[in-house]
């Protein structure tokens, strides 16, 4: 079964010289190791992120979310890093400063150098 299997995102990257770089300089990651299929990062408490190279897609959805104890710590971090959050005004869901409250979650979106979308998310008990 796989409901005892570790699983991870995989995105797609244009630039994957590009792309290291963001996810190592702007986000913190560690490459856990390169093989000609791609490069896993390693995100922390057994998480992990594959990317692979291939031509430009478009992604409008949110590909990969961030587990955060606080967001406006985190968001403050990565904004000092120059990370650009995205701000949404849409039936069911607002941003305000970056982050939609639902109730009790919270989160925010961010796009990676790829124009990938990844949150981080806040989840309140």
């Amino acid at each position: 079964m796989l409901s005892d299997k570790k699983v991870w995102p995989v995105l797609p990257v244009v630039d994957m010289k590009r792309a290291k770089e963001f996810y190592t300089a702007k986000l913190g990651l560690s490459v856990e190791w390169e093989r000609e299929s791609g490069v896993l990062f390693a995100a922390g408490h057994d998480s992990y992120l594959f990317m692979y190279e291939r031509a430009a897609t478009k992604a409008d959805h949110t590909v990969a979310g961030f587990l955060v104890d606080d967001i406006e710590a985190e968001m403050a971090d990565l904004r000092s890093r120059g990370i650009k959050f995205e701000e949404y005004d849409m039936p069911g869901l607002k941003t305000v400063q970056g982050i939609a409250a639902m109730s009790p979650d919270r989160t925010a979106w961010f796009k990676d150098s790829e124009g990938n979308i990844l949150a981080l998310v806040e989840f309140k008990d």
